[in-house]
């Protein structure tokens, strides 16, 4: 992890396991750059591995995988994110984050930090 970067694990941890004394951050605020928090969940995961496979994301997320190809199809459409084909596996998808995808999340990490 870079030096001086926000664990972007800690900014989506299940409400469950923190309730009591973690405050929500409101969802308006990663808004204003044009991304949900959902998204941004995906974009966070992504930096801190890129070349992962969507199936390992979708596992570690807890989600669907059709509900994180619609998330993703959605972050390629805006030029975050980029798929790639496994070189030994044609099946496979590999992520990785496109060079706009680093300024967004350094603001975006600024927005943590202030909460």
């Amino acid at each position: 992890m870079p030096r001086g970067s926000v664990d972007m694990h800690l900014l989506f941890t299940p409400r469950r396991w923190c309730s009591g004394w973690c405050a929500p951050m409101p969802t308006s605020r990663p808004a204003r750059y044009g991304i949900t928090r959902a998204q941004w969940a995906v974009l966070a995961k992504v930096e801190r591995a890129e070349g992962m496979k969507q199936t390992e994301l979708a596992e570690q997320m807890e989600m669907q995988p059709i509900t994180l190809t619609r998330l993703i199809d959605r972050l390629c459409d805006n030029g975050w994110i980029e798929r790639r084909s496994d070189d030994s596996d044609r099946r496979v998808n590999r992520l990785y984050l496109r060079k706009a995808a680093r300024p967004l999340l350094g603001k975006l990490s600024g927005v943590a930090l202030r909460n």
